[in-house]
């Protein structure tokens, strides 16, 4: 996933390098006309310059001075050159053309203006020229230039866009930054974030708004849930206590004992299952305090000793390998104790016999502590895991000791703690739990 700045400076940034593609495809084309029409006006200018001398001081001085009445000049390295003869033609020549020199046994292609006029009426010609490869080669500096220049643009204007992007998107980064910190709807933030974007202020009211409503759901759900388990805790422990005394009767024969049995069982999981629920409810009203420091690898050491006889009778190996600890502060410790329990006996009951539970403590490469429970039991499907922590829906087939509704007890314990709790599972293979401890805890 890549955060929202990055993209819009990489958009900015591709933007550019596609116009850039356009401008180096014309690119060579564009400065060679544009350095040959500097050629051509340095060449022009000289053949002005050398027309002005020739007016001022006389042409004999050139032609004069050789027997051939001709003058040429050539620089050291046979760049540029100069030469002035008497000619006899036709017309009037004005133009510039590419042609080889041959200087000192070497040829050399220059470009060159050619260009005649007369003097006392005689006809001369004046050829100005430049060596093709000091004419490429300067055309090759410029290219280096450029290139240097456009990457040190592209750079700047990425890094500016990138910073830029992070000014402007520093209010998001404040409301979901609040949304990261909460576990609940009341521990929300309703402070507004300070911002002049009309966008980023219509969002942030949007989720106050829509935080405060949930709130007000969570908190009817969670009077709905803790009231009608208190209605129901009376009468079903009077039916119980009813049913208890019915039992004790001598006029009850056995087929109706057993009945009641049969009845006392279903109120005995009504009555678990009503207490759950008030627990839950509990947890997310925030009525238990968490004022306590402990050893989390105690805590899993106790679970593992209450459960192993369940374990050996179901001839499961519970295995316990708690090489690393972290020690637990303001956390309650008998919630805490709940959770590893109600997962740990999870996994027991969903492994078949000679199967193995593995419960370990690690820390990752970001030293955050982790808590796995391993087995080797049936394992689940995607849609199973996705329903996994919610009340009332079990992954697997019903159990006469099962209500579906104790990992949702983890979970909900996990979260008052800020512990991070997920599952994987593989059919046929097992299911892994993992209790990730926040740096903090």
């Amino acid at each position: 996933m890549v955060k929202l700045k990055v993209k819009l400076s990489l958009y900015n940034l591709f933007s550019k390098l596609a116009f850039t593609v356009l401008f180096v495809i014309f690119m060579p084309f564009i400065f060679e006309r544009i350095n040959l029409r500097q050629v051509d006006n340095d060449l022009i200018k000289k053949r002005e310059d050398v027309i002005q001398m020739i007016s001022e001081i006389g042409i004999e001085p050139f032609v004069e001075s050789d027997s051939t009445g001709a003058f040429g000049s050539f620089d050291i390295l046979k760049e540029e050159f100069i030469s002035l003869e008497k000619v006899n033609l036709d017309e009037d020549l004005n133009y510039i053309e590419v042609s080889i020199r041959k200087i000192d046994n070497e040829e050399i292609t220059y470009r060159i203006i050619n260009y005649t006029f007369k003097v006392d009426g005689q006809q001369y010609l004046l050829e100005v020229g430049k060596s093709l490869s000091s004419i490429h080669r300067t055309q090759a500096n410029l290219y280096t230039i450029l290139i240097i220049l456009w990457i040190i643009i592209i750079a700047t204007t990425f890094l500016t866009d990138l910073q830029y992007n992070n000014h402007l998107l520093r209010p998001l980064d404040r409301i979901t930054g609040k949304l990261t910190k909460i576990s609940t709807p009341s521990m929300f933030d309703k402070t507004l974030v300070n911002t002049k974007t009309t966008d980023f202020a219509k969002l942030d009211e949007s989720l106050v708004g829509l935080m405060e409503h949930i709130e007000i759901l969570f908190r009817k759900e969670k009077d709905i849930t803790a009231n009608i388990s208190h209605e129901l805790l009376t009468p079903i422990s009077i039916m119980r206590s009813k049913l208890e005394n019915l039992l004790l009767s001598e006029v009850i024969d056995q087929k109706a004992g057993s009945k009641i049995e049969e009845s006392l069982k279903t109120l005995y999981r009504l009555q678990t299952l009503v207490n759950s629920l008030l627990f839950i409810a509990r947890i997310e009203s925030q009525q238990y305090l968490r004022n306590e420091t402990f050893s989390v690898r105690s805590v899993i050491e106790e679970v593992a000793c209450e459960i192993k006889p369940i374990a050996e009778d179901k001839k499961v190996n519970l295995k316990l390998d708690a090489g690393h600890d972290l020690e637990m502060q303001e956390a309650n410790r008998s919630l805490i104790f709940s959770m590893f329990y109600n997962v740990v006996n999870n996994a027991v009951k969903n492994t078949h016999g000679g199967g193995t539970v593995t419960v370990r403590s690690s820390f990752d490469n970001n030293s955050k502590f982790i808590v796995d429970v391993t087995d080797t039991g049936k394992g689940m499907t995607e849609d199973q895991i996705k329903i996994l922590f919610s009340r009332f829906k079990t992954t697997i087939e019903r159990r006469e000791d099962g209500h579906g509704i104790g990992l949702a007890i983890a979970k909900t314990i996990a979260d008052f703690h800020g512990i991070g709790l997920k599952a994987t599972s593989e059919r046929a293979k097992g299911s892994t739990f993992f209790f990730t401890f926040s740096k903090s805890s």
